[in-house]
């Protein structure tokens, strides 16, 4: 177990070293059993953290994102989140006016993250393989630069499906409908 977590820390320090030191716009997370974002990061990476633009924390074990990760990197493009275990994000969200594609699919996310809707530069929201019945598809059709909503394997409200199509401008994929018998 201590080894484990001993290979753990390593990989994460490795690969925020190489972020460091190569002065890339990527900080890639993936597959690091984190289940908070380290605090000591944020010190590591004060004077890089606004030339960070993607972020991949996915397949990790993490519960939350904090306040603070979202205003520490508010210069994101992208950031990935796919496979943990979040059900919301908090509303410092609506301060990444860079942010152009998020994925947040394969997580336990019940409720659409609406915060998102104020994002004017969003492109694509992945939110595949969650929890998600309900829709605001009103305030996703006013998102000028939005292109694809990616919905599919939620229990999504069948009236959802019938008031977005006249309404919407972008991709809205869906899983199809399985008759009841």
């Amino acid at each position: 177990m201590e080894k484990k977590m001993g290979e753990a820390v390593a990989r994460v320090a490795r690969k925020v070293n190489e972020t460091v030191e190569n002065k890339t716009d990527t900080l890639d997370l993936a597959d690091c059993k984190l289940m908070t974002f380290p605090i000591a990061l944020y010190k590591v990476m004060r004077h890089i953290t606004e030339g960070i633009h993607l972020i991949t924390l996915a397949n990790n074990e993490l519960k939350s994102v904090t306040s603070k990760f979202i205003i520490t990197f508010n210069q994101l493009r992208e950031l990935n989140l796919e496979g943990n275990f979040l059900h919301h994000l908090p509303e410092e969200v609506q301060t990444l006016s860079h942010l152009r594609d998020i994925n947040l699919s394969r997580n336990k996310f019940r409720h659409f993250p609406e915060q998102l809707t104020s994002l004017k530069a969003l492109e694509t929201i992945n939110l595949e393989d969650n929890e998600i019945v309900d829709v605001p598809v009103e305030k996703l059709a006013s998102m000028e630069s939005l292109q694809s909503v990616n919905l599919k394997s939620n229990p999504v409200n069948e009236e959802v499906r019938v008031i977005a199509r006249p309404l919407i401008k972008f991709d809205l994929l869906t899983s199809p409908v399985i008759p009841q018998v």
